[in-house]
C-alpha cells in the first residue's frame, strides 16, 4: 500500500483541504500497540488512492488537531474516511478491517 506519514499540522491542512476533491483516509497509528499492529495490516491491506498514516505517540499535536477538526474523538488504532472536509466513517480496534474500509469507501 502506498500512504503517506502526516507529520505536522501545516502538512495535515493541506491534506484536509484534498478532501475536497476526492475521499481520504487516515489512519492513526500507536508503534507500541499489538491491537493498533493488526489494524494495521488490515488498513495496509487495501489498495486506497489517498491514505495517510499518524504515527499517534510521536505526532500527538497533529493527531489532537485532526480529532479537533473532524469532530471525531482520539481514538488509536483509528480509520477515518474524510470527505469535502467532515469525518464521514471512521472505526476504531478491531473494527478496522478491510471489508469495512472498502464498504466505507463505496
Amino acid at each position: 500500500m502506498n500512504y503517506k506519514e502526516i507529520m505536522d499540522i501545516n502538512q495535515w491542512q493541506q491534506i484536509l483541504a484534498t478532501s475536497n476533491e476526492q475521499p481520504i483516509v487516515v489512519f492513526k497509528h500507536s508503534t507500541t500497540c499489538p491491537i493498533s499492529a493488526a489494524a494495521y495490516r488490515e488498513f495496509a491491506s487495501v489498495e486506497l488512492q489517498e491514505a495517510y498514516l499518524v504515527k499517534v505517540i510521536e505526532h500527538r499535536d497533529v493527531s489532537n488537531e485532526i480529532a479537533k477538526d473532524l469532530q471525531v474523538q482520539h481514538a488509536s488504532p483509528q480509520a477515518i474516511v474524510i470527505q469535502s472536509g467532515q469525518a464521514t466513517w471512521q472505526a476504531t480496534h478491531y473494527k478496522i478491517t478491510a471489508n469495512a474500509l472498502k464498504e466505507a469507501l463505496a
